[in-house]
């Protein structure tokens, strides 16, 4: 029998190499996921602030000290050329997503008030929403908040009688700090 001269890895040390980074992929999976949605929960309490500091600015410059009843009318411009009180990934529809959470708002009707200076409709409190979008995965936390300015959160999804309502009186919910 010859020797062997060639030089390389046996199947053997190509298999415990494979082996060896599989293992290490299974371990670091579950932390990248938990690190994925922690980040879309923080874009969602992100997002819920923005839409808080957005309405205060609305109902001072254009909502005759009312709020803007939809995203849609925070995207909306008081002028034409003039920048919207929020940014186009958040006015763009009703109901937006983004970072994994679908994010919604909407208010009570504000009665006898004229039209807001973009057209839009004015309400007299507002209530925004934060759902992820598959409740584990791209998020464990539902966030809302309302005129009050003030962050809630809670592990279920919300259970109001009234969708446009915040449910304050829900036990599980707790503020943010």
């Amino acid at each position: 029998m010859r020797p062997r001269t060639e030089r390389g890895f046996t199947l053997i040390e190509l298999l415990i190499v494979v082996a060896v980074i599989g293992i290490i992929a299974a371990l670091a999976v579950p932390g990248l996921l938990r690190a994925r949605a922690s980040g879309n929960e923080a874009s969602a309490i992100g997002s819920l602030r923005t839409i808080n500091s957005s309405q205060a600015v609305f109902s001072n410059i254009c909502g005759q000290n009312f709020y803007a009843a939809t995203l849609v009318d925070l995207g909306t411009p008081p002028l034409p050329g003039e920048p919207a009180f929020i940014s186009p990934d958040l006015g763009a529809a009703v109901s937006v997503s983004k970072s994994g959470y679908v994010m919604t708002m909407d208010g009570t009707p504000a009665a006898l008030a004229d039209p807001a200076c973009n057209g839009g409709a004015l309400v007299s409190g507002y209530y925004a929403a934060g759902s992820p979008e598959a409740p584990g995965f791209t998020g464990s936390r539902f966030f809302w908040t309302n005129a009050s300015a003030a962050l809630y959160t809670q592990g279920v999804a919300f259970a109001s009688t009234n969708e446009f309502q915040p449910p304050v009186a829900d036990a599980a919910a707790t503020p943010l700090r």
